[in-house]
């Protein structure tokens, strides 16, 4: 791979991982319609390396308290179920079992999302699903919300459900977690929070599986592959303050017509084909 396509490649996934308009759904795109070649495994992985550390920037206190709250625990289980639990210990455990279902769906559903990858026409619609849930946080951008201490646990687990749906290329993960979390009642800064929290252990597990099953990385692309990473941890980082902004002013919909008009291209491209 030559530095410009991996550049491009980074930007790309700096970009759409985190904007509402699903990144696996570009790469899908760009192979049938560009005639792009599956990036690396090792530079797949690298690119992940660069996202995650764009959200571990972004939100370096949350993660922190993620933490503490997760030692906490440990020392003192008991401590979730307390009616007025300390919130890090409370944020822990919504993170925790929102992961749960994504994990379990990341598993059972594996061998199938890697064939949805090769079809355009399911690319398509899974877009103009993604478009239309965005659209539908219209109706409750007004609300005023909930914050963590309020939310309930199974409202972590619906969360966390539609972040497992969100394995299928064409269905943006921050998209449907923010939409599902905003249709629920979560605050808006609230609900783009939760979704970038439940990120951290899903980017960490799929990015730990993928380094497993790694195999020999030649020289002359470790330059390419760094300057990707670093062009995705950059242009991630201003893709995710973008969005942040636009969630907490109530324009999560927006990205709606942009997620219609792609889908309606790759119906388009299949028909004529």
């Amino acid at each position: 791979m030559d530095t410009l396509s991996a550049v491009a490649l980074g930007a790309l996934q700096g970009i759409t991982e985190f904007l509402p308009v699903s990144s696996s759904g570009h790469l899908v795109i760009g192979q049938h319609l560009l005639g792009w070649q599956e990036p690396h495994l090792f530079f797949d992985v690298c690119l992940h390396v660069g996202t995650f550390l764009a959200v571990a920037v972004v939100f370096r206190k949350d993660i922190v308290q993620l933490v503490m709250g997760g030692f906490l625990w440990l020392r003192s289980p008991r401590k979730a179920l307390n009616p007025s639990p300390d919130p890090s210990v409370r944020i822990f455990w919504l993170v925790a079992l929102g992961t749960l279902p994504t994990a379990f769906m990341g598993f059972a559903f594996r061998d199938l999302v890697e064939q949805l990858f090769g079809s355009l026409i399911s690319v398509g619609v899974a877009l103009l699903l993604t478009g239309t849930v965005l659209w539908l946080t219209r109706r409750v951008s007004d609300r005023p919300g909930r914050d963590a201490l309020q939310i309930r646990w199974w409202e972590a687990v619906l969360v966390g459900v539609a972040q497992g749906f969100a394995i299928t290329p064409g269905i943006s993960r921050s998209g449907t977690t923010i939409a599902v979390a905003l249709f629920l009642g979560f605050r808006r800064e609230w609900a783009g929070r939760f979704s970038f929290l439940l990120f951290v252990p899903a980017v960490m597990g799929a990015t730990l599986l993928e380094f497993l099953d790694l195999k020999v990385l030649p020289a002359s692309e470790i330059g390419p592959i760094a300057a990707g990473t670093f062009v995705a941890a950059v242009t991630g980082y201003g893709a995710l303050r973008v969005l942040l902004k636009v969630v907490k002013r109530g324009r999560f919909y927006v990205f709606a017509p942009y997620c219609w008009a792609l889908g309606v291209l790759c119906l388009v491209r299949v028909w004529v084909m």
